[in-house]
């Protein structure tokens, strides 16, 4: 694990190795054990290293046995020892232990369709000196983030937005779309930045540049809708083989992720996903597994007394934190971290427990992706159960409906007249993709005209709100006709790499944490993708939720945790926002200093506290993503003018 930068010229032009290192030293954090350079005619490479596997020798970049190909790696290559063997076999040298070492023989041998023998999380780079060839590659999921720029002749690539935007010349120029749609999202999704001149590679790509043509290309190599001997549903599985298959699949996920030369843990949430990896890994470990977990004073957002129950059935060396609402100094130290605008509330303390886990390991397992596999967000309840019994209900009656409630008090997420008012205003929506943006936005679509100057409409040609378009088309891309794997399919290009995989990244890797996944496997995302709709949402009650994983693991885990409803990694910003966050909110957003920057109306933005203050509406979300938004732009100070 590490983070990598390099610099590709298209014509002949030394790369100035200050500038090189200046961009490796900003990536510290992420490999605070060693660091290596390559320096070409054309092209340099860089990388800082954690050092997870061969720890003695795995020191980068690697090169083929001839010297003509040249390769850095961030991330993991799980059983890559089966691959080298075949490398072998094939006549292919090694000198090290080290997973990366693998790269530049399999571009040899696979050229182009190299990441497709890679199983793991990943974003590499490949220089082909022969050729004048760079290849990037993402891993399929998204974990490992890549972002590039391409100007003045040259293509500058990092994993980290801080670090490539220290390169000489590059522009600081804000894109207002992604502005726009960070706004709905709470994030700036992939192929997109904040930057107009900077871009993610998105998951499951890669980008080749030729020097000699100046030709520059993206490539998707992997995605979910897959060929039809993969397609594991029309082998038609009943319900108890498709189980079996899912244990197996998830355990030998979980064991390969245990491979490690460092002290290893995992993060305990409470919830049913990451209590299986805790209880599969307690189960192929001959020692206690150390679990930590993080909880709130408030207890409708912590999760505690679950993790305790797991904690304590398995034996685990177990560590908990309780997150206080000063937490919120934070903000700046971690708005920064990300190098752009993101929002999700849960990046503090996923920050604060892989700080704390830091302390006593090097590599945690997690439980992220099994929602976005197998239909666990109380967004695809929602949507199924208005899909099914309100759909056709004239909208003058949820009209109705919302006024008979607007005298009542909002507290989100959990209180039932928020949950209803969310409810009625998504099913009033036009169509299935607007009515998801809608379970998924921060500010949603009818707040943007009253929210936004007639200026910032104006430099976006009145195409506010561009997030509509968006999800539409992801929802078309699917090329499914299930209306769940259409929301799956939504999220697993969106949400799962553009949120959670960007906040894990970031929250592990500037606390020099390695983070693994064993249930965003690519072998278990096909499977569980081809699995029926009925087998991940059985029903519209909380327990309903992701039934063949919890039936399939329902054995190792207490009862009290299988019944439980689903409560997110969330924090208590209605509360907040009421108290300790209020003054600090308008002092950031209420300032002259905020409102030059003509993006909002100053009478919109007193509204919206003034509201969330009263208790007639809940608008925590929304408050939240305009303070990370101000608090980015106030510190970065970017090329910005509309």
């Amino acid at each position: 694990m590490c983070g990598i930068c390099g610099v590709f010229n298209f014509l002949p032009k030394p790369v100035m190795q200050a500038e090189l290192r200046r961009m490796n030293g900003l990536l510290r954090h992420r490999g605070p054990d060693g660091e290596g350079y390559y320096f070409g005619n054309r092209a340099a490479f860089a990388m800082r290293r954690l050092a997870v596997m061969d720890v003695e020798q795995g020191n980068q970049p690697f090169c083929s046995e001839d010297g003509n190909i040249v390769a850095v790696f961030n991330g993991e290559f799980y059983g890559f020892r089966t691959a080298r063997t075949e490398l072998e076999r094939k006549g292919h040298k090694f000198h090290t232990q080290s997973d990366a070492e693998l790269v530049p023989h399999l571009y040899e041998e696979y050229g182009e369709d190299f990441p497709n023998h890679i199983r793991g999380m990943f974003a590499t780079a490949v220089y082909d000196i022969r050729k004048h060839r760079l290849v990037l590659a993402r891993d399929r999921i998204g974990k490992k983030p890549l972002y590039y720029s391409i100007y003045d002749g040259r293509l500058v690539f990092s994993s980290e937005l801080q670090s490539l935007m220290s390169a000489e010349g590059i522009s600081h120029e804000i894109n207002l779309e992604a502005l726009d749609l960070f706004l709905s999202l709470q994030c700036v999704p992939a192929p997109l930045s904040i930057y107009r001149n900077v871009g993610k590679l998105s998951p499951g790509n890669i980008l080749v540049a030729n020097d000699s043509s100046g030709v520059v290309e993206t490539k998707r190599y992997w995605d979910l809708p897959l060929s039809s001997e993969k397609n594991y549903s029309k082998k038609k599985f009943d319900f108890e083989e498709a189980k079996t298959r899912l244990y197996s699949i998830t355990e030998e996920c979980v064991k390969i992720r245990m491979d490690a030369d460092v002290p290893l843990g995992a993060f305990l949430s409470g919830g049913l996903d990451s209590s299986v990896i805790v209880a599969l890994m307690a189960k192929n470990s001959s020692k206690p597994v150390r679990t930590f977990s993080i909880g709130f004073k408030e207890e409708d957002f912590s999760e505690l007394p679950y993790a305790r129950l797991v904690a304590r059935k398995y034996g685990t060396e177990h560590s908990e934190f309780i997150v206080e609402d000063n937490m919120a100094e934070m903000l700046p130290e971690i708005a920064a971290a990300y190098g752009e605008p993101f929002a999700d509330p849960s990046m503090m303390p996923s920050f604060l427990v892989c700080r704390e886990a830091r302390k006593g390991v090097t590599v945690a397992l997690n439980g992220d992706g099994g929602d976005e596999l197998f239909g666990g967000y109380n967004r695809y309840r929602a949507f199924m159960l208005e899909q099914a019994f309100f759909k056709n209900i004239p909208n003058f009656m949820k009209t109705a409906a919302l006024m008979a409630i607007s005298v009542f008090p909002k507290e989100a997420p959990f209180g039932m007249f928020w949950k209803i008012e969310k409810f009625l205003r998504m099913s009033a929506c036009s169509d299935e993709a607007a009515k998801y943006l809608y379970l998924r936005s921060f500010v949603k679509p009818e707040d943007f005209p009253s929210l936004c100057t007639d200026k910032y409409r104006a430099a976006l040609d009145n195409g506010i709100c561009r997030a509509k378009g968006y999800m539409s088309n992801l929802f078309d891309l699917s090329g499914n006709e299930d209306t769940l794997n259409r929301m799956i399919y939504a999220d697993f290009h969106s949400w799962l790499p553009d949120v959670l995989m960007t906040k894990m990244d970031i929250a592990s890797m500037r606390n020099s944490l390695e983070a693994r996944s064993p249930l965003l496997d690519h072998n278990l995302a096909e499977f569980a993708w081809n699995l029926p709709p009925q087998m991940k949402l059985h029903g519209y009650a909380s327990g309903g939720s992701k039934h063949i994983f919890r039936q399939a693991f329902s054995h190792l885990l207490p009862e009290k945790l299988l019944s439980r409803p689903k409560t997110g990694f969330g924090i208590p910003l209605g509360k907040w926002f009421r108290g300790s966050l209020k003054r600090k909110w308008e002092q950031a957003c209420l300032c002259e200093k905020a409102l030059s920057r003509g993006l909002f109306k100053k009478e919109a933005l007193e509204r919206i506290i003034a509201e969330h203050c009263s208790g007639k509406s809940d608008n925590g979300y929304q408050l939240w993503a305009l303070l990370v938004l101000e608090t980015w732009l106030s510190m970065t100070e970017p090329d910005f003018r509309i």
